[in-house]
């Protein structure tokens, strides 16, 4: 493997997202196992989004249960049913939620207490959800809607086959 992070030196959100996608498509390229793919992708968020407290996946099993994967963060909640919290919200709605206040939304699941702030990506492949990429602040009100263009467009890249 050949990849090698670089600092990014972004001077819009856009921009910013721009490299880490460019970023993350040559740490994936040839490399097929999903695990590996989400441990990378994991700490590449983690080492380069400032002021987050968590990045990591979530899988969805056959029983409609969410169930950790790799992250970079403090430890987390290991299952989580679908419809329950920000990341069980998102794989009922197979959207992307947004929360501005983790205090205010209804049913949230405290995993790490210094969260403030969520943004929950549902990772579609093949027409079916089958994770989620979940990223938190310690932060009220630290994501928006370029933030959520572009994870969207990181789970995108590492649901591509």
């Amino acid at each position: 493997m050949s990849f090698e992070a670089h600092r990014i030196t972004a001077a819009s959100k856009p921009e910013f997202y721009r490299q880490l996608c460019d970023q993350l498509r040559g740490l994936l390229a040839g490399e097929h196992d999903r695990i590996a793919n989400a441990a990378n992708c994991a700490a590449l968020l983690f080492q380069h989004m400032p002021d987050i407290n968590w990045a990591g996946f979530y899988f969805l099993r056959e029983n409609d249960e969410l169930v950790l994967g790799p992250f970079q963060g403090k430890p987390a909640c290991v299952r989580i049913a679908k419809g329950k919290g920000v990341c069980g919200a998102a794989v009922e709605r197979r959207a992307t939620v947004l929360v501005e206040d983790v205090h205010a939304f209804p049913g949230h699941i405290a995993c790490d207490a210094a969260s403030r702030s969520e943004l929950v990506v549902p990772l579609i492949e093949q027409g079916r959800v089958t994770g989620v990429l979940d990223i938190d602040s310690p932060i009220p009100g630290r994501f928006d809607a370029d933030d959520q263009a572009g994870l969207e467009q990181i789970a995108a890249i590492f649901g591509a086959p």
